[in-house]
């Protein structure tokens, strides 16, 4: 089973901290939504083989898209891949663009997942993230999907400059008020170039505390643990049997197709990624040319990407497979590396599903385990 990932580039306006492609001049919205269809349509032999599982709008803000425009792009997958019956159909959705008519309509179409991303309901924090939604919509649009949806996700920012432990808390609880099924949470980060970066460069903001993040990542894991959910990846919380099906597939490493412009691609040996340019993009597939560059993994690349997802998830990291796959230098430089980190409680080793020998993070390694991957990286054997 693979999945397609469909970026739509278009934003209404530029969040703060957001370092995605994307563009608030939608001039040539109708242009990529064709050009979107075409790549689709010129990329079908390569997932001749397979069966689609899942379709999962993101960007951007794919909202931003006429539910006729979406319809268009899901019935192009249709018209030219297998996929399976019922679908995982996700659409990334901003507050602002939800309304009840749109809704009904989405779910008739056959979109049968929201991921809303709220972010925060204080509108001190949406003001200073620059949101394009204020605090009352983020409740209403709730009201309104949950009606009709039964598997949404939304998402959540921790580690706000200025955000307390209780205001956390209370985002946390007006979320689980709805009933959401799903949440995906992430911590502040400062990228570069962004319009956060600047401004805590001139003093105008704060900058994110780290030990803030942590304490209120911390008290993510139990207030969502206690209410049933699984913490099945790092910033993922589900309740059973509402995994994210597509994200799922990244990080067990399965095959995946990107479509639209900086949208990445993935065939078990390759990866590949779009020009991240609007134009280029459309001029390009216009002229029936996939703007796209191809890597080849290397055993070394695809080690690393394992390790790195595996502990980032309730999977972890099989000893097992490590050996299998890569060898016994491999599973032996892994398990040297590890020896600090699982002295310092931040890793272990345990028994799971019938495989005696998997890597994963403690409780207290979990907020680290980017940084524990990158310390067990290998980046010279080949």
């Amino acid at each position: 089973m693979s999945g397609i990932y469909i970026h739509i580039p278009f934003c209404k306006q530029a969040c703060h901290y957001c370092d995605f492609h994307f563009s608030t001049n939608l001039k040539k919205k109708d242009e990529m939504v064709f050009a979107i269809t075409k790549e689709i349509e010129l990329r079908k032999d390569e997932f001749e083989k397979e069966t689609l599982e899942t379709i999962y709008f993101g960007g951007g803000t794919p909202s931003i898209l006429s539910n006729s425009d979406l319809k268009l792009v899901i019935d192009s997958v249709y018209q030219n891949y297998n996929v399976v019956n019922n679908p995982e159909i996700t659409v990334e959705a901003n507050p602002d663009d939800i309304t009840e008519e749109r809704v009904l309509e989405l779910k008739q179409m056959g979109v049968n997942r929201l991921s809303i991303g709220i972010q925060s309901f204080f509108e001190e924090d949406l003001l200073l993230m620059n949101r394009a939604h204020n605090a009352k919509e983020a409740e209403k649009c709730l009201q309104i999907a949950t009606k009709y949806f039964d598997n949404i996700s939304l998402d959540l920012i921790y580690g706000i400059p200025g955000s307390t432990n209780e205001k956390w808390k209370h985002n946390i609880d007006k979320a689980l008020s709805f009933n959401i099924p799903h949440i995906s949470s992430y911590a502040l980060t400062v990228e570069p170039k962004t319009a956060l970066q600047k401004f805590i460069q001139k003093g105008i903001v704060n900058p994110p505390d780290d030990t803030v993040a942590e304490a209120q990542f911390h008290i993510l894991i139990e207030e969502l643990e206690e209410k049933g959910f699984v913490h099945y990846e790092l910033s993922n919380f589900g309740k059973p049997n509402y995994f994210s099906k597509n994200n799922s597939a990244y990080w067990l490493g399965k095959k995946y197709m990107g479509i639209g412009p900086s949208a990445h691609s993935y065939d078990g040996k390759n990866r590949s990624w779009n020009i991240s340019n609007n134009t280029l993009y459309i001029q390009s597939i216009q002229k029936s040319q996939l703007p796209m560059e191809t890597e080849l993994l290397t055993r070394q690349d695809r080690y690393n990407e394992y390790v790195m997802t595996g502990l980032r998830t309730i999977w972890g990291v099989s000893l097992v497979r490590i050996e299998k796959e890569f060898g016994k230098t491999y599973l032996n430089y892994l398990k040297e590396q590890s020896k600090r980190h699982i002295a310092d409680g931040l890793l272990e080793i345990v028994s799971q599903n019938n495989d005696e020998n998997v890597m994963k993070t403690t409780v207290k390694g979990k907020f680290l385990a980017d940084g524990i991957a990158s310390d067990l990286f290998l980046l010279n054997l080949e």
